[in-house]
């Protein structure tokens, strides 16, 4: 969350500040740049929100594994950034965020996964369990 309270504070200072500086192509680049860096940011506190949910009992585990819970993967925002010139604490700020996508995604990604294969590998020794208790499995 010190990140989001960081970035916003950039956007609302020094941000608006060194926006004012760039060309106009720039200056399009970097409200895109920025709108992007606060939708992943708004992501990963929306995804912090639902784990700390499940931690305090009101959401279940398989709740939040919901596809519509889940972190996406996504590109690096920072490839054009450069290119474009913008302001170097904008770029700072959203590798900052990246690189915390980018865990929390892994994190997501083995919580959700690994639960989603053990529910899998339950159900098909469940279903090979009621064929051989059907056809009598093992008895002659």
């Amino acid at each position: 969350m010190a990140l989001v309270e960081e970035t916003a504070n950039y956007l609302d200072g020094a941000g608006r500040e060194a926006s004012r500086a760039l060309s106009r192509s720039s200056a399009l680049s970097y409200a895109g740049s920025s709108m992007r860096l606060t939708t992943q940011l708004m992501q990963i506190a929306s995804w912090l929100l639902v784990m700390r949910a499940v931690r305090e009992g009101e959401m279940s585990l398989e709740e939040a594994g919901d596809v519509k819970y889940r972190l996406k993967t996504r590109d690096a925002l920072v490839g054009d950034m450069l290119e474009a010139g913008l302001p170097p604490a904008l770029i700072r700020l959203t590798e900052e965020s990246s690189m915390l996508y980018a865990r929390i995604a892994r994190i997501d990604e083995e919580l959700f996964t690994a639960s989603r294969a053990e529910t899998r590998q339950r159900d098909a020794a469940a279903q090979q369990r009621a064929l051989l208790d059907a056809f009598g499995g093992g008895r002659r």
